[in-house]
């Protein structure tokens, strides 16, 4: 990563065809509930020509601290934290976090059930407005994880209302898969829409829990 820039403005820059080329920032390793190791994914993206890749693991950085992936300047720190909001689960996803900052350690995964058990996960009590402030205390963007999953009669009000608490921008590039495809409420381009509309960061990534997989279908 470009030491020289942000985290927002290196974001803002990736187009839609980088995470179709080269660009994969939501990915979960074996720290959360993925296969491979860091380093295990670190190659493979490597192996299939990708310039740049956040691992994303559920409500812990060990993978980074506790690997040597950071010293890779393919890699990006990432994070995908669970929290309640209108009475709908979200994931908000960290991106360029520092890895030992307090304030984001603290809403941290005190377990690994907390990391990968999705029955423990439903019982956090993580609040976007929280989980945003540590966010950017660790000096990170925060981004709202495959939007079209939420539930809301209404996408545009829901995200615009994560806005005002602080929400850096939308995963607007996303396979929906498997199980996502199955609940998903809105569509991938509605997201862009309201992306557009309220010029925040658009990001994509595969969600992949093995291997890595195309950001598109």
């Amino acid at each position: 990563m470009d030491g020289q820039k942000n985290i927002l403005e290196i974001l803002r820059e990736l187009t839609q065809e980088d995470f179709r080329t080269g660009v994969d920032l939501h990915i979960h390793s074996n720290f959360s509930d993925g296969k491979l190791t860091p380093q295990e994914l670190l190659k493979d993206a490597q192996n299939k020509g990708y310039r740049l890749i956040a691992i994303a693991d559920h409500n812990t950085v060990d993978g980074y601290k506790k690997t040597n992936v950071l010293d890779s300047t393919m890699v990006i720190t990432a994070i995908e934290f669970d929290c309640w909001y209108k009475g709908v689960l979200v994931h908000l996803l960290g991106y360029g976090v520092d890895v030992d900052n307090e304030e984001l350690l603290k809403l941290c995964a005190k377990n690994k059930k907390e990391t990968e058990a999705d029955i423990v996960r439903l019982f956090n009590h993580r609040h976007p407005k929280t989980v945003i402030k540590a966010i950017h205390s660790a000096g990170g963007a925060a981004v709202l994880a495959h939007p079209a999953c939420y539930w809301a009669i209404s996408l545009d009000r829901f995200i615009k209302s994560l806005i005002d608490l602080g929400l850096d921008g939308v995963e607007s590039y996303y396979p929906y898969r498997r199980h996502r495809g199955i609940i998903k409420f809105h569509t991938a381009e509605a997201v862009r829409k309201i992306a557009r509309k309220y010029n925040v960061i658009m990001t994509g990534g595969s969600d992949s829990h093995g291997e890595i997989e195309s950001v598109f279908h």
